[in-house]
């Protein structure tokens, strides 16, 4: 049904069409063609259930099998009960009402993608017409009529089917180039964002080089050094960052503490207030501890904390660390901080 007209309209034009048979019915009777009324009438009431149940503008498009399998029934079970009541050695008129009935609930059934069990019900038409009434009849009744529909709408389902899929796969590609598209101008702009702040932040220090022909003192390399953790940290703790993180932690720096600034991505969902609060509270926290070692780290999502700060204190002679043993004795917490996502 994918076919760029509306759905109802196709249904509704479809539905005229299949009652337009009905009709035929109706006056076939009040000719009296058929031997007897009640099974036509019978076969008039399956073919008008069977059409609207097929035609309800309800559901996928394709055709659920059980309905498929019902509309079958319901061909073989039309088919017996009017061409009893037909005599096959004379034109019957109207009478073969139902050959069109048949071709047109099997093509709809095709159209809704069940062209196996539509293919069934034209197939026993064609069987049952060639015993009832002799091969020269699917020609003067219609019965090859029905196959030509049914095997053109075969193609054309199989047609729309193919161009839905390939439309559904060109707007897959598409949005796969956007993201992609999207996720390089991204990184240029983070790029050229990291470039301009490295800039700024190493402007000074370079002039200072260049006017000293590098031949620093030991002030201006150790500030060097500090500059060089305020890029790192530009990196590695991206949304751990403000002005006044930035400041504490360059005084921390100076004083000789080794700070560390992780954001693995926990804070990403904050919003701008709750940000503000948090690295705020860090700012503070940090402002507020002399710790040799200070690590700050995001928490993963789903945990009622944002950002965990530690600070260690170095206390005997610090010879236990020179050598890269794990030695409580020689480390003291000075500072244990859990910041919440939201105010308390």
């Amino acid at each position: 049904m994918n076919i760029g007209v509306p759905r109802v309209l196709v249904v509704g034009m479809a539905g005229v069409f299949s009652a337009y048979h009905l009709i035929l019915a109706a006056y076939s009777l009040t000719l009296q063609i058929p031997f007897s009324d009640v099974p036509v009438y019978c076969a008039m009431g399956l073919y008008a259930v069977a059409t609207v149940v097929s035609l309800l503008p309800l559901g996928p498009g394709r055709m659920p099998i059980w309905l498929a399998t019902v509309n079958v029934v319901v061909v073989v079970a039309m088919t017996l009960l009017v061409s009893a009541e037909l005599d096959p050695s004379k034109s019957n008129g109207y009478g073969t009402w139902y050959v069109a009935a048949v071709g047109t609930l099997m093509v709809i059934t095709s159209t809704r993608r069940r062209q196996t069990f539509a293919w069934i019900g034209v197939g026993f038409l064609t069987v049952q017409t060639i015993l009832w009434a002799g091969p020269a009849e699917i020609i003067q009744i219609g019965v090859v009529g029905n196959l030509i529909w049914v095997g053109v709408s075969h193609v054309l389902s199989n047609g729309m089917a193919k161009a839905t899929r390939d439309a559904q796969r060109f707007a897959r590609a598409e949005r796969e180039a956007t993201d992609w598209q999207a996720a390089q101008e991204a990184h240029v702009f983070e790029r050229q964002f990291r470039l301009d702040q490295t800039g700024m932040m190493a402007l000074d220090i370079l002039r200072v080089i260049e006017e000293t022909q590098g031949d620093l003192t030991d002030e201006q390399r150790q500030e060097c050094l500090n500059l060089e953790g305020a890029i790192r940290d530009e990196i590695r703790g991206r949304k751990l960052l403000n002005d006044a993180v930035r400041e504490q932690v360059m005084s921390a720096r100076r004083r000789g503490a080794t700070v560390t600034l992780l954001d693995e991505g926990g804070i990403d969902d904050l919003s701008d207030d709750d940000l503000d609060r948090v690295l705020n509270r860090l700012a503070a926290a940090m402002a507020g501890t002399d710790a040799d070692r200070v690590i700050a780290r995001t928490v993963p999502e789903g945990s009622d904390v944002a950002v965990t700060v530690v600070g260690l204190r170095t206390v005997g002679d610090g010879s236990a660390n020179a050598l890269g043993q794990e030695a409580l004795e020689d480390d003291e917490v000075d500072l244990w901080l859990e910041i919440p996502r939201s105010p308390a």
